[in-house]
């Protein structure tokens, strides 16, 4: 049987590119050209690119970009769209526990969670993190969005999940506090228009959490934001108010 994740994603690119939290690339991309001072000669790698809405905008941008990611579905979309757009990337399916880059990048993204705090266990998250360390050169830098362990302290996951996405929906949560683990039902309907339901795993995370975990992969500063939709910025603190983090951590 697939994991959820991989149940999910191996027939959802047109539904997923429709999603409202993909509308935020351009701004986001600001973001991350912007943490990177513009610099094209630096080299991507772009973890659980998905359809590659990040990697095909940087690559537009004149970036060398590699994306990566589990489902050959999402891979498929990302290539066409790349060829449709007019814009070279490279586009290889892997699994982000076990990459095998070795300071190959200047520059190591994965956004809306690209995989991590999607595992079925802390010792699978970590492992995408290290993968990650691994792939970026000293000097280089990683920035990513993952679950923000604070919200669900202060919110129903499962009210702000269904408010913004009309496309499916999350039933039974269940916020563990000794793990900091959601589970859920999550009903969609794929790319086929067959609806099906799988039981979704997610963790979330505080920031000593992230910040301890990249410090011991070698990074030698990390700095945590709230992450907004199409609105990454240094000046956004994160509070309870928002569903995920923003980290950037530097080698």
């Amino acid at each position: 049987m697939k994991p959820w994740y991989q149940e999910l994603f191996s027939n959802y690119a047109r539904r997923y590119d429709n999603e409202s939290f993909t509308a935020g690339t351009i701004g986001e991309c600001d973001f991350i050209e912007a943490e990177i001072g513009g610099d094209r000669s630096k080299r991507i790698l772009d973890i659980g690119c998905g359809t590659g809405r990040h990697a095909i905008e940087m690559a537009r941008r004149g970036y060398s970009v590699v994306g990566v990611d589990l489902s050959a579905n999402m891979l498929a979309a990302a290539r066409a769209k790349a060829e449709s757009a007019g814009v070279r990337a490279t586009f290889l399916e892997g699994d982000a526990r076990t990459l095998t880059f070795r300071q190959e990048f200047d520059l190591a993204v994965m956004l809306c969670e690209g995989g991590f705090a999607l595992m079925e266990t802390d010792e699978m998250n970590y492992a995408i993190l290290r993968s990650a360390a691994n792939a970026v050169r000293n000097g280089g830098t990683f920035i990513f969005t993952t679950l923000n362990g604070l919200f669900p302290l202060y919110h129903s996951v499962r009210d702000f999940i269904n408010a913004g996405q009309p496309q499916s929906n999350s039933e039974a949560n269940t916020f563990d506090l000794m793990t900091f683990r959601d589970r859920s039902q999550f009903t969609f309907t794929d790319d086929s228009g067959v609806t099906k339901t799988v039981t979704c795993d997610e963790r979330y995370y505080v920031p000593p959490e992230i910040s301890w975990q990249l410090r011991s992969l070698g990074f030698s500063t990390v700095d945590i934001f709230g992450a907004r939709i199409g609105q990454f910025s240094r000046q956004h603190t994160l509070t309870p108010d928002d569903y995920e983090m923003l980290v950037v951590a530097r080698r």
